[in-house]
């Protein structure tokens, strides 16, 4: 076994008495992908509390049933720069501002080793961004989606980055999205507060939870205009967790149009996805506002709708 960061203790509940390992541990350490816990069982890092190493995440579970889950010290992965263009609304020696095109990853991850906005940002700004957020994350204070569109900050210097990141912290960053959300929305204006955790049924998705599991989400909406079977909205972050826009919509039966995760097309909606050739959820990050962390100056960017939810628009304007 290589190198161990950290060992975690994990206790089978009754609600999982019986499920795989995999997935149960998945439960008891939400910080956890299901795959990677997979990954860490069949290489040997999952142990009984007698010590006996347990090699097959199908393994059933027994409610009581305590492991040890030994990390091993993560491997150095640095990202390549490459010249991808960039659309920059701001840049000064401190931190520049992205209008992110719908596509673009934002960081090296599984199944996305390159081609992302840090391989772009590292040729752009030559090299020189805030090391915070390690290796593969250089420069990033935070993120959206890959097939969301629209602004985003990055951080050149690590003064730049602290402070942009006790903003975030702090919910005093101003972020507005622009959104097609299914049906017509009766209310002119709404608050949606929740909680939200992973999903137990599946780990690539987020879930409204009950206090006290999971982490308090607020987001505001505005409707702006009725379309055909749709509505075309305005929301504001009062938090910024995962997917948090995309799963309180769809929990107040607004999801996202387009969204092939927490939505489905509505029927009179699908001829019209398939003709445009549309095939994400339609966000935009179209607002963008903060302190400078350096020069203290308020700092405000706006972006237009992309081409492609602009003919959405006119296609359910009707």
């Amino acid at each position: 076994m290589t190198g161990v960061l950290s060992t975690l203790e994990a206790r089978i509940s009754a609600d999982t008495d019986g499920w795989r390992l995999d997935r149960a541990l998945a439960a008891a350490l939400p910080q956890f992908s299901r795959e990677r816990l997979k990954k860490l069982i069949a290489s040997g890092h999952v142990r009984t509390t007698d010590g006996s190493e347990i090699r097959d995440p199908r393994s059933a579970v027994e409610s009581g049933q305590n492991f040890t889950v030994s990390v091993p010290a993560p491997e150095p992965a640095e990202a390549k720069a490459q010249d991808i263009p960039l659309d920059i609304a701001f840049e000064d020696e401190h931190l520049v501002v992205i209008d992110k095109p719908a596509g673009l990853v934002v960081h090296p991850a599984v199944g996305n080793a390159d081609g992302t906005l840090v391989n772009a940002l590292l040729h752009h700004c030559a090299g020189k961004l805030s090391g915070i957020g390690g290796v593969a994350r250089p420069g990033i204070v935070h993120r959206i989606d890959k097939d969301t569109s629209g602004l985003i900050v990055a951080a050149k210097t690590d003064e730049a980055h602290e402070g942009l990141a006790k903003q975030f912290a702090a919910h005093s960053i101003n972020r507005v999205y622009s959104a097609i959300v299914n049906k017509v929305v009766n209310k002119s204006e709404d608050k949606i507060e929740t909680n939200l955790a992973r999903s137990s049924q599946n780990r690539q998705k987020m879930a409204v939870v009950e206090p006290p599991k999971g982490k308090h989400a607020i987001t505001h909406y505005r409707r702006l205009q009725a379309l055909n079977d749709a509505t075309l909205i305005e929301c504001r972050l009062e938090t910024g967790r995962t997917h948090q826009i995309r799963v309180h919509m769809a929990h107040i039966g607004h999801s996202l149009v387009g969204d092939p995760v927490y939505g489905r097309p509505r029927p009179a909606l699908k001829d019209i996805l398939k003709r445009l050739d549309f095939k994400r959820q339609a966000l935009h990050a179209k607002r963008l506002g903060f302190i400078h962390p350096v020069t203290s100056e308020a700092l405000a960017f706006e972006s237009d709708l992309p081409v492609d939810i602009q003919e959405l628009f006119r296609a359910l304007n009707v």
